[in-house]
């Protein structure tokens, strides 16, 4: 099935755990879990020294909470934008996190995702 014609409920049964994984291994300076579910292209760009940085120097990398909410979907061309209302655990207010969804080898894969 491609992936713009599942319903946001199926998206979203993919889409949240993944997020708490990005969370969980993002707060715990885990590359190499951080990545796990990334596509090859995202991989390739998103090496460890550059990850390792943010993650050194990023309090909001280090910090986000398990608080979030989805706000929804948007589709364009052969991926899905999944939006998320995101906290952090020190400082107030809201964050927006977006996770790019698309298919790679027949399987979903993350083809972006960050944190403003």
């Amino acid at each position: 099935m491609d992936i713009t014609e599942k319903t946001d409920e199926e998206l979203y049964e993919i889409a949240k755990p993944w997020w708490e994984h990005l969370i969980k291994y993002s707060n715990n300076r885990n590359y190499l879990m951080f990545i796990k579910n990334f596509s090859r292209s995202l991989r390739d760009g998103a090496n460890e020294m550059e990850i390792g940085k943010q993650f050194a120097r990023s309090d909001l990398a280090r910090n986000i909470s398990n608080e979030y909410e989805v706000i929804g979907t948007i589709r364009r061309g052969e991926h899905v934008t999944v939006l998320f209302k995101q906290r952090h655990k020190k400082r107030e207010g809201e964050w927006l996190g977006r996770m790019v969804l698309g298919m790679e080898d027949d399987e979903m894969k993350i083809f972006g995702v960050s944190l403003f």
